[in-house]
C-alpha cells in the first residue's frame, strides 16, 4: 500500500526538562506516600519510579488502605491552602505576568526575530497585563511543552496558562486547575503531503501518523482509528518542533493536530504548498486559558478579560475609538469602560480595567484578525469563533 515505507516507526521520547516542583506525590494505586522537595519533574519521576531491595518504592511511606483518606484529606488540605494565596496581589508585587505559552506556533504564540511574542494567546496574555498595569508589555513569557505546561501551573511557575489547551474534564477536575474560558474553538485534523493522492482521512489506514505526545491529539487518534476500524503506526515525540521535523523530513505519511496548529506548522515546513489539510474534523477542541483552582479572584479576573474583549467587539468598541466612546449614551459600553458602575473593584482592579484591555490589545475580533485571521499567512476564517449574533459560539456574559 501507500504506506508501507513506514511501518512499525518508534520514535524515543525526549526526557522532560526540570521545572522545579515542591509538591506531596500521592501514590494512591499502591497506597503510599512520597515527599520529594525541589527535584526537577524529570528527577522526581525517577524518584518515584525507584525500587528498594524489598519491592517498595525508596522515599515513600507505604500504609495500608485504612489510613490512604486521611493522608489523601491533609494532601489536598495543604494543595488547597497552597492555592488560595492571592495571585494577583503576587502579580503586582513583582511588577509583571509570568504567562506559560507555546514553544512556538504561529499564529497563537511565537517569538518573531526580534524575540517580540505575538500570537492570539499571547494577546490574552497582554490583555490580563493591561488590565492590571495599564501595560501590555508587563508580562514574561514562559515557553512549555505539552508535558510540561500543567505541571509549570501547578507549582506556581507561571500564574496563567494559555497554551492552545484543550478544556476537558478530566483536566478540569483532577489537575487542581480551573478553565477561563474558551478563547478558540478548534477541532482536530490531518495534514498529508499531496503526493499520497488521498483525500480523505479514511484512506489513512496504514499509515504512519507523527503526533505530540501528553496531549488529547494522541487520544483522539486513537479512538478515531480504533472507532473506523483502521490501522496505524504512531511516531510520537514529546516537543512540537521534533514533530514537526519528522514530518517534514518524511518521517511520517501523517501529521495530527488541532486544526489551526496545522495551518500554523505547514508554513514552517520546507515546502508548504506541497501539503494539504484534510476535511475531517475528528474532535471538540475548545481552547482556552488555565489558572490554579483555590483563587477565585484571580479566576474571575482571568476569565473577564477574555468576556470584556467580546463585549468590547459586540458593542463595537475598538481601540481606535475606546477613548471616544467613553462618551456614549449606551449604558452597556459606559459599564464596560468604567464610566458607570464599580465592576473592576470586585476582581481587585481599577474601574478602567477593561478599557486599558481595549486600549492596548483591541477587542477579540481586533486580536483573531491580527494574528490568524483571513489577512494573515494563516488565513482563518472566524467560522465558530464568530460572535453569537453573527453566527459563532463566542459569547460573553454582560457587565452589569
Amino acid at each position: 500500500g501507500i504506506f508501507d515505507d513506514h511501518r512499525k516507526t518508534k520514535i524515543a521520547r525526549t526526557p522532560g526538562g526540570g521545572i522545579p516542583v515542591s509538591t506531596l506525590l500521592l501514590d494512591v494505586d499502591r497506597g503510599g506516600v512520597c515527599t520529594t522537595w525541589s527535584h526537577p519533574v524529570s528527577q522526581t519521576r525517577d524518584l518515584e519510579k525507584t525500587q528498594n531491595k524489598q519491592g517498595k518504592r525508596e522515599g515513600c511511606i507505604t500504609m495500608t488502605h485504612k489510613f490512604l483518606p486521611i493522608v489523601l484529606g491533609a494532601a489536598l488540605g495543604l494543595t488547597a491552602t497552597a492555592a488560595s494565596a492571592a495571585t494577583l496581589d503576587d502579580v503586582k508585587a513583582k511588577g509583571f505576568l509570568q504567562c506559560g505559552s507555546n514553544t512556538g506556533l504561529a499564529g497563537f504564540a511565537a517569538p518573531d526575530d526580534k524575540g517580540e511574542w505575538n500570537g492570539l494567546d499571547v494577546d490574552t496574555c497582554r490583555a490580563i497585563a493591561a488590565a492590571i498595569f495599564d501595560d501590555p508589555n508587563a508580562v514574561k513569557f514562559t515557553p512549555l511543552t505539552a508535558k510540561e505546561r500543567f505541571t509549570a501551573l501547578q507549582t506556581g511557575e507561571v500564574d496563567v496558562l494559555v497554551r492552545n489547551t484543550t478544556w476537558t474534564m478530566s483536566r478540569d477536575t483532577t489537575l487542581g486547575l480551573n478553565f477561563t474560558g474558551v478563547n478558540y474553538y478548534d477541532g482536530q485534523g490531518f495534514m498529508v503531503r499531496k503526493s499520497l493522492d488521498v483525500s480523505s482521512a479514511l484512506e489513512l489506514s496504514g499509515a504512519s501518523v507523527c503526533v505530540q505526545t501528553g496531549t488529547t491529539t494522541e487520544l483522539n487518534l486513537t479512538d478515531y482509528f480504533k472507532a473506523n476500524g483502521m490501522d496505524y503506526n504512531p511516531v510520537v515525540f514529546e516537543k512540537l518542533e521534533e514533530v514537526n521535523a519528522a514530518y517534514d523530513a518524511n518521517r511520517c505519511d501523517v501529521y495530527t493536530t488541532d486544526a489551526s496548529g496545522l495551518y500554523s506548522i505547514r508554513l514552517q515546513l520546507t515546502n508548504p504548498g506541497d501539503h494539504i489539510v484534510l476535511p475531517e474534523i475528528i474532535s471538540k477542541e475548545p481552547l482556552g486559558p488555565a489558572v490554579r483552582q483555590g483563587d477565585d479572584q484571580w479566576f474571575n479576573l482571568v476569565k473577564w478579560v477574555h468576556n470584556a474583549m467580546l463585549n468590547a467587539e459586540e458593542l463595537g468598541v475598538t481601540s481606535a475609538n475606546v477613548e471616544e466612546m467613553k462618551g456614549s449614551e449606551n449604558p452597556n459600553i459606559r459599564r464596560l469602560l468604567g464610566v458607570e458602575g464599580q465592576f473592576g473593584e470586585a476582581i481587585g482592579l481599577s474601574n478602567d480595567w477593561a478599557a486599558r484591555i481595549i486600549k492596548h490589545v483591541g477587542n477579540y475580533g481586533e486580536a483573531f484578525d491580527r494574528n490568524v485571521g483571513p489577512d494573515t499567512p494563516l488565513g482563518i476564517a472566524r467560522g465558530v469563533n464568530a460572535l453569537w449574533s453573527k453566527g459563532g459560539l463566542q459569547y460573553a456574559p454582560p457587565i452589569r
